[in-house]
């Protein structure tokens, strides 16, 4: 449950950034949350795949005012998780999690035999 608090109530003390354990290796996020629109307030859940949480939260903002024109001030984030292969839910989170995803080569170019090669390559002028 969300609950709201005056600024003259409370005093800051520390903010402190807890860093990730594995920020090499991508993982899966699901954010819960809340937005308020220019009519309604609606609950939403999305999922990101990135190496650090603040970085799916920074996909969130982003795909949130590309989509929604929604405000970073609007937003309100009530749950964040670490999900397994097994728990993504949206296609974009698990068309990357095959086992055997390859990546096509597209407009390979061969390579050019040493013997034609050249460092400068001049084209007479066509006018």
């Amino acid at each position: 449950k969300l609950t709201k608090a005056k600024k003259t109530g409370g005093e800051l003390l520390a903010l402190n950034e807890i860093g990730e354990a594995h920020p090499l290796k991508p993982s899966n996020y699901g954010v819960w949350f809340r937005y308020q629109s220019r009519t309604d307030t609606h609950n939403m859940y999305k999922e990101f795949r990135d190496v650090t949480l603040t970085g799916a939260i920074g996909q969130l903002m982003q795909e949130m005012a590309g989509r929604h024109r929604a405000l970073p001030e609007s937003i309100q984030i009530i749950d964040t998780k670490e999900l397994k292969a097994d728990e993504c839910k949206r296609a974009h989170v698990t068309q990357i999690l095959k086992p055997n995803l390859r990546f096509p080569q597209i407009n390979r170019i061969k390579p050019i035999l040493p013997k034609l090669r050249r460092t400068f390559y001049c084209k007479p002028r066509s006018s």
